[in-house]
């Protein structure tokens, strides 16, 4: 099999039949036409398959090591999509500490349906074993988890949910498939927004799934098609022109986040650094275990509450003031009040994302202009 980098810039992406373009055309069409009555081409909508969303599609599934891949309009079309696959009663487990936008499609609009989440610490295995019932179907994993950077070990949840027949649903969008591969640890399905570093410019929202096994390929094909839940096929030419990068960047994003959160955990403003690459981090040795690099988005608490966090959100210069993460530009954000917004004040008290709380998605910039522009932001 093809190395990584390879398969980033040649899997699903062959020189075009027809013209022999050595890049991905983009068909922008809506309908194919058909060879006869009854006899339709390879495609014969684009909401049920594209050209070009084949070719984004096959190249994720070659880079999770997956049977197959599933492109979205967006990562929130993908969590809707993937959340299809349970019924009203259908119990998940998820990580108590996660992203808001999840957070807020579990509780406010799937568990009104029936689809209800029971937030858990999946860090703990005898916890999440004993949160397993008979209304239970699937756990929901985020590692590490936005914005406190906890690690879920993969291969005990995989194991625990096997043995009880659930579906593992995991989020690998903080590292992308370059850092870690969900499926190797017999999770049954990766979750991304490719908006983040699979696409890594900022110019395009997307999302993707990526399956272990052919009956969840069929299921989650025939959601996709039902739903019109799909990416179009300029924005699905935008990722996979990203993807052709992907290793290259996330060398550096890992690179300059490492040497920041470093040089942070010796800043006399700053409390604590939450990076899993860092010794200090508690799950340092899981890290080491599961994954082979730590992307570029980390999180740390500075000292002095709300005023010297929006303080030093307020002084930067390089970092922009921006929710999102995993762009080649440095990003700076306040979850308390910007990507956990929509999660209750007394759920985020629970989940420990406090007043002080800073994230950054380190670009691929000059690491010493970044730590210039923070020794600014943070003062003396």
């Amino acid at each position: 099999m093809a190395q990584f980098r390879t398969l980033a810039i040649h899997a699903g992406q062959q020189p075009d039949p027809v013209w022999g373009a050595v890049i991905t055309p983009i068909v922008q069409t809506s309908t194919f036409a058909f060879e006869a009555p009854g006899k339709p081409r390879e495609f014969d909508y684009s909401r049920s398959g594209n050209p070009t969303r084949q070719a984004l599609e096959s190249c994720l599934a070659a880079l999770e090591g997956g049977t197959r891949g599933f492109a979205f309009a967006t990562g929130m079309a993908a969590e809707t999509t993937v959340l299809m696959l349970f019924a009203p009663g259908d119990e998940i487990l998820v990580q108590s500490d996660l992203y808001g936008g999840t957070y807020r499609l579990l509780t406010s609009i799937f568990a009104p349906r029936g689809v209800r989440p029971r937030f858990v610490d999946l860090r703990d295995s005898a916890i999440t074993a004993a949160a397993i019932n008979n209304c239970t179907r699937g756990i929901w994993i985020e590692s590490p988890t936005n914005p406190l950077m906890n690690l879920v070990d993969l291969g005990e949840i995989s194991a625990i949910a096997r043995k009880n027949g659930l579906i593992t649903i995991c989020d690998n969008t903080f590292l992308s498939p370059y850092f870690q591969r969900p499926l190797e640890f017999d999770i049954d399905i990766v979750v991304h927004s490719t908006t983040k570093y699979i696409n890594g410019h900022s110019d395009v929202v997307g999302g993707a799934l990526i399956v272990s096994s052919a009956d969840l390929a069929e299921r989650v094909a025939y959601l996709q098609n039902a739903l019109g839940t799909c990416a179009a096929p300029q924005d699905c030419f935008l990722v996979l022109r990203g993807i052709r990068t992907l290793a290259l960047r996330m060398e550096e994003h890992n690179r300059n986040a490492l040497a920041i959160a470093r040089w942070l955990e010796r800043h006399p403003a700053v409390e604590s650094v939450l990076h899993p690459g860092l010794e200090s981090h508690p799950q340092y040795e899981l890290g080491r275990k599961q994954m082979t690099g730590y992307g570029g988005t980390f999180s740390f608490w500075v000292r002095g509450g709300r005023e010297a966090a929006l303080r030093a959100l307020s002084r930067c210069r390089l970092f922009i003031l921006a929710e999102s993460l995993g762009g080649v530009e440095s990003l700076i954000e306040h979850p308390r009040t910007m990507t956990h917004a929509s999660v209750p004040v007394e759920i985020l008290d629970r989940m420990g994302i406090c007043e002080s709380l800073i994230r950054l998605s380190v670009g691929i910039e000059d690491s010493s202009d970044l730590i210039e522009d923070l020794t600014h932001a943070l003062g003396a």
